[in-house]
Order: C-alpha cells, then structure tokens, then sequence
C-alpha cells in the first residue's frame, strides 16, 4: 500500500474516543515529546529499536521515518503530524494513565460534558428528543465498561449506547431516583469531554 493509500484509509477518531484521549492527555505529569525527530526517537525506543515498526504505526516508510531520525526533515504533513502525536501520547506515561483508568473505573468515576440531541423513551411520558448541554457524574460501573470498550477497540457507535446509558442513569434518572424505565439515547454530538 502506498503513502498516499494509506493517508485515505488513516481512519477518523470520533468525538467520544477523542474526548477520552484529551482526558487522558491532562493527566500527563511531564510533557510528551514535541518535536517529529524527538517522538520518533521515543517510538523507536517503544519499538524496541525497530524503524520498520515505527514506519508501520505511522502508515509511512521506513526511510521516511529514517530521515526524521537523522534531522534531515523537520515538518511533518498534517496526516503524519496528527499520526505522531497520536502514537506519541498513546504510550506516554502508561503508568500514570492506568492509574487513573483503575481509580475512576472502581472508586471515583468520571466527569462528562456533553452537548448533543437526546431522544427518549420511556413507560410514561417525556420530554420530547432536543439538544442539550450536559455536566454530570459517571459511576465507576459505567466509566469501567466504557474505557474496556474503548482499549477493545470499540467505534464511536459502540460507545454511545453506554454513554447515554451512563448519563441517563445520573443525569435523567438521578440513579434511579426517579422517571422510571427512561432510555435516553444522542446523536448528533456537538461537543462532548471527560475529567477523571
């Protein structure tokens, strides 16, 4: 596959899976590496030495990858830019990051914000479906299920139903307080962000 094939099929992160990388990202203690030559160097330290290993994580080639090592390109294009950053912060203090993971998935929980359209059903009656902006808790039951999802590889589809559970369940039922048997589902996702 060519670089420009593999700059096509690079797939699109979605609103939810982005918003937990940022989350994740505010948890650094040290600043990633900023510099392409700098986050290739730290790739290649993940990959065990293996420049062709890093050239097929970031859907370039292995000279590519080369001359960045060597400082004879310094700017990446946005594709691969984006690819670095992504891969860079992916590995970026793992400890730190699964440490955080493990708190809000047993004991804290997270924060989210949201704004998106919401539709209901319900046994009763409801508000009907609007666009809201929301803050609320999510329990560690649903922020565990959640963050499984996400390192199974889940898409953006696949989590939006545990979302607007999760949100539902704090938000709207406040935790099955009251409006039994409401399901809210969202689509059309303006914003949306995560605090552990």
């Amino acid at each position: 596959m060519s670089d420009h094939e593999q700059q096509q099929s690079a797939p699109r992160r979605g609103k939810v899976l982005e918003a937990l990388a940022r989350a994740e990202r505010k948890l650094f203690t040290r600043p990633a590496p900023k510099s392409a030559k700098a986050r290739m160097k730290f790739l290649r330290t993940r990959e065990g030495g293996s420049t062709a290993a890093v050239a097929e994580r970031l859907g370039t080639s292995r000279r590519t990858v080369e001359r960045y090592l060597a400082g004879k390109l310094t700017k990446p294009q946005k594709r691969l830019q984006a690819a670095l950053v992504e891969e860079t912060e992916s590995e970026w203090q793992p400890q730190v990051r699964a440490q955080a993971r493990a708190q809000a998935s047993t004991s804290r929980g997270m924060m989210v914000e949201v704004t998106a359209y919401f539709g209901f059903t319900c046994t009763g009656s409801s508000d009907d479906g609007r666009e809201r902006q929301i803050t609320t808790d999510i329990s560690p039951f649903y922020v565990k299920q959640i963050l499984e999802l996400q390192e199974a590889g889940a898409t953006e589809e696949d989590l939006h139903p545990i979302v607007a559970e999760a949100i539902t369940e704090s938000y709207f039922t406040e935790w099955g307080t009251r409006a039994d048997g409401l399901r809210a589902d969202f689509t059309s996702v303006s914003s949306i962000s995560f605090r552990f």
